[in-house]
Order: structure tokens, then sequence, then C-alpha cells
């Protein structure tokens, strides 16, 4: 049923609920005069009537939507108080359009946002950065230090030469096998000897303005054993004048008397001293993700686990310590040996000291890890005296310098014999940072 009236007296129904299927017209609105006719009583000719108002009850009317939606209600003048807000905004004390804080049509604005101070921004940025490296620095600075070896004690040698100019380091390579498994042993061809003995042996001076100088020493070296202090027991062994080879001093009474026999039968003061192990090395050579060599000549050998072709090629741990411990395989057996081993250090030094290991945290911890692990100094040895060592030992071999064999004059007994004119004359160019001119074996 419709809601509403079926007929409106024209015959034709509408509204809600209406059954006829056609719409609605337009109803008829009332007509507003503009001006130009005849007005109401009191009202003047072309003006527009005045439109009829509604009050709600509480003193707005309700003829004008924008009173209602958009502008503030006042109180009214009987005193009542609605409750609702009068249009000031939350947070502007001033209310809306005063004070900067709010625009005319009661909205609060937003303050210009100040431009970035670059300036100071780059100021803080720059303070951070250097803070963070400082700290960095300083941790790496006590975690390497506390990965030193100082075991030799070099107060423990006796009746030393004066020393000259410059710096000059006793750099050992020694067959230890210590932190070495059964398999390590077996994989590096190293055997399973007990204790350790030289395995290489050179002499670095580094000079106060240049021109450092590295003498590789042959093992096989026939020396001349002096007067010593036992390192564990502290008695005196006189000089007996006993002939051995140079790695027999080390086997005998380790470091300090391989120290002193060098002193003795050089005059050159031994500054400080560094060794490091079989396991340590490999574990050098592969942080640095292997070194790459040229070898000209390929060969063989069953002792060291040795097995090179010619060409250029990287060798891995293993492969590096096979190479630099080859000598039954070479022609001039210890020399060329250690010709090898300062043409290793050249290129293991520039892989190591490439901004890919030094700016790579990655590489750059397990590198430093693997080296100072097995790394053996002495107690006056200080972490810028091991970072002076690698840099010159780098540039020397870099080919910023000269690197030579200690000069021979034969052999006897199968012991390789040093040229004593040379060598006075070599160590007397070297404490007074001169070139050293003369020739090597």
């Amino acid at each position: 049923m419709s809601d509403w009236p079926d007929d409106q007296g024209n015959g034709r129904a509408y509204g809600r609920g209406s059954g006829n299927p056609q719409p609605e017209g337009a109803r008829v609105m009332r007509h507003v005069q503009r001006g130009g006719g005849p007005g109401r009583p009191g009202q003047q000719q072309g003006s527009v009537p005045q439109q009829p108002t509604y009050d709600d009850g509480y003193g707005q009317p309700y003829g004008d939507a924008r009173d209602d939606m958009f502008e503030p209600r006042g109180p009214r003048q009987d005193g009542y108080d609605s409750g609702y807000n009068t249009g000031q905004v939350y947070g502007t004390p001033n209310g809306p359009g005063q004070g900067g804080q709010g625009g005319g049509d009661g909205y609060a604005t937003r303050a210009p946002r100040p431009a970035p101070n670059w300036r100071r921004r780059l100021k803080i940025g720059s303070i951070t950065l250097v803070v963070v490296l400082l700290a960095v620095s300083i941790g790496t600075y006590f975690w390497a230090d506390s990965k030193l070896k100082r075991e030799v004690d070099l107060s423990k040698v006796i009746e030393r030469p004066e020393g000259g100019a410059g710096t000059n380091y006793l750099i050992v390579g020694s067959d230890s096998r210590e932190g070495m498994s059964d398999q390590d042993k077996k994989d590096l061809h190293t055997g399973s000897a007990e204790g350790k003995r030289t395995d290489s042996m050179m002499i670095l001076h580094v000079a106060d303005d240049g021109g450092n100088t590295m003498i590789s020493l042959p093992r096989d070296s026939n020396v001349t054993i002096p007067s010593f202090k036992g390192a564990e027991s502290g008695k005196l062994y006189p000089n007996q004048g006993r002939q051995t080879k140079l790695n027999a001093a080390y086997a005998e009474d380790g470091p300090e008397l391989l120290v002193r026999t060098v002193e003795y039968n050089t005059g050159l003061k031994i500054d400080h001293y560094a060794e490091i192990g079989f396991g340590g090395f490999a574990k050098i050579v592969d942080a640095v993700g292997g070194v790459e060599m040229d070898i000209p000549e390929g060969f063989k050998d069953e002792k060291s686990g040795a097995d090179f072709e010619a060409g250029k090629q990287t060798l891995d741990g293993k492969e590096a310590l096979a190479f630099v411990r080859t000598r039954y395989a070479l022609k001039g057996s210890d020399l060329d040996r250690t010709k090898n081993q300062q043409k290793f250090l050249a290129a293991l030094a520039n892989q190591a000291a490439t901004p890919g290991t030094v700016l790579n945290p990655f590489k750059l911890y397990p590198t430093m890890g693997a080296g100072l692990d097995t790394l053996v100094v002495d107690k006056d040895m200080g972490l810028f005296d091991v970072a002076s060592m690698f840099w010159a030992m780098k540039g020397v071999t870099g080919g910023d310098g000269k690197s030579m064999n200690m000069p021979l004059a034969g052999s006897t007994g199968g012991n390789l014999l040093w040229d004593k004119a040379k060598v006075k004359q070599m160590v007397e160019q070297l404490n007074n940072d001169e070139k050293v001119t003369v020739s090597g074996g």
C-alpha cells in the first residue's frame, strides 16, 4: 500500500510508494521577484525581497549554511552556553587568524620549515666519522697487539756489536709444526719432525732515509758458533771455534743463539727478531685469496710436494709453502731457493697491501689474524715495528731498494763460505745508511 494519498486532485498519484509508472513532475517553487516589478508594501522597487529564515531555538539562524559550517558561533545574548567549540584551534593560544598561527577561516596553518643547515650537518657527520674510525683503530690496535708472541729475549745475547744508522731485522721462517694437525702435516708435506729448525733467514735493513736492503742468508752457510749464554739455563758456553751450518745454531739454543751467531760472523747488530712457522705462512696466503706467481721454469719435488708448470698461476697456501721450501729440484739448490723466497715475498706483500685487502675487513682481519697468531718476535718489538718491517719488505721486494744473497767465496764440505771482505764492506755501508754496492752470491 502507498503511504501517501494516491490522488492530489489532478488525477495523478505521486509520492513514496506510488504505483504510477510515470515520474512526478517538478514542484512549483515560490517566485522570487528581482528588481523591475512591483514589490511588497514597504519594499523598495527593484530590490530582492527578504527571504524567510528558520530559527533553531538557540539564537542562530539556519538561513546561511556558512554560518553553521564555517563561522564560529558566538555566545548567546541570554548567556546560554551550548558546550560546542567556539572555533578556537587547539594548540594556538591566540585563536585562529592571530599571531601568524591561524588562517582567517578558522583553520590553523603551519609555520614554514627553515632551510636545512648543511654546514652544521656536514660538521656533525665528519665528527661522527672521525670518532668511529678512531674507535675502530684503537680496538684493532689492542686486538692485534694482544696476539703478538713476544717470546725472544735479546737481552740474553752477549758481546754485541755497536749499532749503526737504521734498524736491522732478522726475519726467520721456521719449520715449526706448532698448531698443525696430523692431516695438516700430511697435506703440507712437512713431516712430523720434533722441535723446529730455520728454513729461511733474511736480514732486513730499514734505513732512516730510504735505501732499504734485504740480504738472504743461506741455511747451509758455514759459520763459527761463538761464546754464548744459554737462553734457558743461563750458563756461559765458551767459544770453541766450532764450524757448522748456520741453521744448526737455531737448532742448538733457539733464536737467541742464532742472533748471537749472525752478529758474531757479520759484525752487524740485530735490533729486532721476527719468526713465522709453516702453518702461519700457509694461512696468510689463503687469507689473502692466493698469490699470483710467474714461474719461468716448471719443477717437481716429492719432499716439498712441489709440482709446478711454467707460466702465471695463483698459488694457495699449500702450493706457496711447497714453492718456498723446494731446493733439491733446483739447479742452484739453496741459493735458488732464497731467490724464490724473495720473489714470493714480493708477490705476497703486494697482494696483502692492495686496497682489496686493506679496505675489506673480511680479508684484512683474517690476514692479520693468520700472521699474528704464529708470529714470534722479541720482547721489545711493537706493532709499529711490525708494520715498519712489513712495509720495508714490501718496498724492497717490489723494487724500491736492494735484495741480494750474502756475498759468497766458494764452499767447504758442502757448506757455503762467506766472502769476509765483501761482508765487512756491506756492513759498513748498512751502518752508515749508504747504498750497498757489493754483489751477493
